[in-house]
């Protein structure tokens, strides 16, 4: 079963989505992730992470090695044919070649199990620095506009446009994946007084100031059952 982040957080929160058919282990590690800043979505086939990552733009992945129909093998071997996303092996086996085999066919990292739920933390951690050491330029264009994510500055030509700060908030972590489908729940942001209820109110909002045509947007599109999408040049 899909099982998507419930929590709140702001636009520099990594998504982690875990792929394992132990329930319990799902669970644990979820809680764990978001209790340590993370955003968290579970799944526990690699059939439906694909249909989950069809939807939304994960950070990195953690990934069990035995699971029934494809195996985490196959499943990274196969991703990273496509995408260079960091993705974490999970296994009981322990076995030196095992490990080799992972990272042979572009693992980022491997954890055997059991492991300390801590250690699994410190590892993503390294992998997103390391991911994000090549990151794009803090400043995005979509048609006319040009924004500026360090400074939170957005602008038309010469003209600066003010924003509130919950449309900062949610223009910041839009542009942090361009074109990508975001969540709603990831929108929310709590210190704001931003939560889901009130993203749609927000995003109308910002959609005044970028779109010609608020009803009809070009830029900041809605993607049905998942959120809402920015569209960078």
């Amino acid at each position: 079963m899909i099982a998507p982040n419930d929590s709140l957080a702001g636009s520099d929160t990594p998504h982690v989505l875990i792929v394992d058919d132990d329930e319990r282990i799902r669970t644990l590690l979820a809680r764990y992730l978001r209790d340590n800043g993370f955003l968290a979505s579970t799944v526990d086939s690699a059939e439906q992470a694909d249909s989950l990552m069809a939807l939304i733009s994960f950070d990195a992945l953690v990934v069990d090695i035995m699971m029934p129909g494809e195996d985490g093998l196959s499943f990274t071997k196969r991703l990273r044919d496509a995408s260079d996303v960091p993705i974490m092996l999970l296994t009981a086996r322990g076995e030196p070649e095992d490990r080799i085999a992972g990272l042979e066919i572009g693992a980022s990292d491997y954890l055997g199990k059991p492991f300390e739920p801590r250690e699994l933390v410190l590892r993503l951690e390294g992998l997103l620095r390391r991911s994000t050491m090549t990151a794009r330029s803090s400043t995005v264009t979509f048609g006319p506009f040009s924004f500026d994510s360090t400074h939170g500055e957005l602008s038309r030509g010469n003209e600066r446009i003010k924003l509130t700060d919950a449309e900062l908030h949610l223009l910041r972590t839009l542009v942090a994946k361009p074109g990508a489908p975001v969540p709603r729940n990831a929108l929310a942001q709590k210190e704001l007084d931003v939560f889901d209820r009130s993203i749609d109110v927000q995003v109308t909002r910002l959609r005044r100031k970028i779109e010609e045509d608020p009803r009809s947007p070009r830029f900041l599109k809605t993607v049905r059952g998942v959120g809402y999408a920015l569209m960078t040049d």
